[in-house]
């Protein structure tokens, strides 16, 4: 099997589980993050309407997951929201997908 054929079958198996475990609410949104090679993508969900509350993009690196950290939870506070919870989507909670966590931590949110 081709190496990253696996590993994307991987991430998703783990993806799969980690959704049947949280959701969001309104009150409660879930952050959802997504990294390409060139971008990360962090929305937040409100899984029992089925609608995104908002989103937003950076580059895929350290800072660029900083400023989209901080950037969802602007968006967050202006809608009135305090807590969330947190859906690395399967990746492993280093490098970016920390740097999104800890700069909306610091931004306000709890999670």
């Amino acid at each position: 099997m081709n190496k990253n054929i696996a590993k994307t079958e991987r991430r998703n198996k783990i993806r799969k589980r980690i959704r049947a475990t949280i959701s969001g609410t309104a009150e409660c949104p879930r952050i959802s993050v997504y990294k390409s090679n060139k971008h990360i993508y962090v929305q937040l969900i409100d899984d029992v309407a089925g609608v995104t509350l908002g989103a937003t993009q950076s580059k895929s690196t350290v800072e660029g997951g900083t400023q989209a950290g901080s950037a969802i939870a602007k968006i967050a506070q202006d809608k009135g929201i305090k807590t969330a919870v947190y859906d690395r989507s399967g990746y492993e909670f280093h490098g970016v997908v920390k740097a999104v966590a800890d700069a909306a931590r610091e931004a306000g949110l709890d999670f």
